[in-house]
């Protein structure tokens, strides 16, 4: 595989830079670009940490550097600097199973779940997503993998725009979810389960373009270390994935440029 398909692009780059912590403290850290396609490279990649190439410097920089931004808060910024000009008329909300790796598992009695849980699929989290009307990710969250989806969407949903439409599939069917919508005057265009009596307005039309936050996740999943979860820590988990969606959204502003 190419060098380039892991590393940044000198716009990815120009994008990002400005938004890094810029006050290091003490000795001079080891260049930024260089350890963060070394962090991008291992969840590309998919591999231990230790299996990171020497191009990029030494493995316990690359995971040390990864840890300590991500209890800083820097990816949580980064993200959300980056998807400040998300479009919010249209927002769709999914999730997404994937199985985690055995040595992402504790295996001990009495840990704390880690957002793992037993389903149909084995050992596995769920990835929980907002995203826009291009298909780009606003806001994310973690559930064990057997977690019901409507449970998480309150939190996501709590910033919903006044007069937006929500999408989502059966499963988003509730009426705390429709109640928190028309709170804020939204419409949510969720096909009711087939057990409900009572009747909403739904447009099969509209609903079509929620293929977008599928297609999110497509993208989310070509990165080797999400498609499979090989991280104890949930907290490293979600950083990670908050990384590979900030890759997601900028290359969607490089297409368009």
């Amino acid at each position: 595989m190419s060098r380039r398909r892991y590393e940044l692009t000198d716009f990815e780059w120009s994008i990002i830079a400005p938004l890094l912590p810029n006050k290091p403290r003490g000795v001079p850290r080891v260049d930024d670009r260089r350890v963060l396609n070394g962090i991008l490279w291992r969840f590309r990649a998919g591999t231990p940490w230790a299996e990171i190439p020497e191009r990029y410097g030494p493995h316990t920089t690359c995971y040390n550097r990864f840890v300590r931004w991500r209890k800083a808060g820097v990816w949580d910024r980064l993200l959300e600097a980056i998807s400040a000009a998300y479009d919010s008329d249209i927002v769709m909300i999914d999730s997404s199973c994937v199985r985690v790796h055995q040595h992402g598992a504790t295996g001990k009695k009495g840990d704390d779940d880690g957002c793992m849980g037993r389903s149909r699929g084995g050992l596995t989290t769920k990835i929980h997503a907002l995203v826009d009307a291009e298909g780009r990710p606003v806001k994310l969250a973690l559930t064990p993998g057997q977690a019901h989806d409507g449970r998480s969407a309150e939190g996501l949903l709590k910033d919903l725009k006044e007069g937006a439409i929500l999408l989502a599939d059966r499963a988003y069917d509730s009426d705390a979810i429709r109640a928190l919508a028309d709170a804020r005057k939204a419409w949510a265009n969720i096909p009711p389960k087939r057990n409900r009596k009572k009747t909403f307005a739904f447009s099969s039309w509209v609903y079509r373009q929620r293929n977008l936050v599928e297609r999110f996740f497509n993208k989310l999943k070509q990165f080797r270390g999400i498609a499979t979860r090989y991280d104890r820590n949930p907290e490293n988990f979600l950083a990670a994935v908050k990384l590979a969606s900030c890759r997601i959204w900028i290359r969607s502003y490089e297409s368009a440029a």
